[in-house]
């Protein structure tokens, strides 16, 4: 097997978007992208873990306070794009960021509130990867059955329909539940909890 595996299959590569662009209103504290995590921001942790981890490029997706993230942070490693209309919900900037990715790329999505992201979690996921397939990273819950979590895998044929269903609040969430035969989900649970950042009692993940 070639090493063009671990970045996924097909003749691109793999591209990751990380979905940077709401204003942590629950949390109250500003945008996620901007809290501290590893001495640095969330948004800079994130990327550079996404790219360590075996993907091509990183597509930064910001909205809330565009201006005050590109100040405050160092993502010149990683390409940036503003979601002007990040405030119609998650799907405007999914869509945004898979347009920006390389048209033959495979896609990975990523969620700045995800803390707990690994570098191996990402190359685990491309390693997984099968051709014409989603591949998602999933967790165990409480009685120790598989949940799917992010990141979300892909594959380069089909990120145009899946960026065309999304809509308000919702990135990939109508496509996965319209082809659920095409999702391979892959156990990240000794990596993760896969816990999204989303209230104040929550804040510990960042510790």
């Amino acid at each position: 097997m070639s090493d063009s595996r671990a970045h996924g299959t097909g003749s691109g590569g793999t591209t990751a978007v990380l979905l940077a662009a709401g204003a942590g209103t629950r949390l109250g504290l500003g945008p996620k992208a901007l809290l501290p995590l590893r001495g640095r921001t969330l948004v800079e942790v994130l990327a550079d873990v996404l790219l360590s981890g075996g993907c091509r490029e990183v597509v930064v997706v910001l909205g809330a306070d565009a201006a005050r993230v590109r100040a405050a942070t160092e993502l010149g490693r990683h390409r940036v794009i503003d979601n002007p209309h990040w405030a119609s919900g998650m799907g405007s900037s999914f869509r945004a960021g898979i347009t920006a990715a390389a048209p033959e790329d495979h896609v990975l999505i990523a969620l700045v509130d995800e803390p707990g992201l690994t570098k191996k979690t990402v190359t685990r996921l491309l390693g997984s990867h099968r051709p014409g397939r989603v591949t998602a990273a999933a967790y165990r819950d409480a009685d120790g059955k598989l949940q799917r979590g992010h990141p979300l895998l892909l594959d380069a044929g089909l990120r145009t329909e899946a960026a065309e269903t999304a809509t308000g609040d919702a990135g990939a969430r109508h496509f996965l539940r319209a082809h659920p035969d095409l999702v391979d989900l892959v156990d990240c649970s000794d990596l993760s909890n896969g816990e999204d950042l989303d209230s104040p009692e929550q804040l510990h993940l960042l510790d």
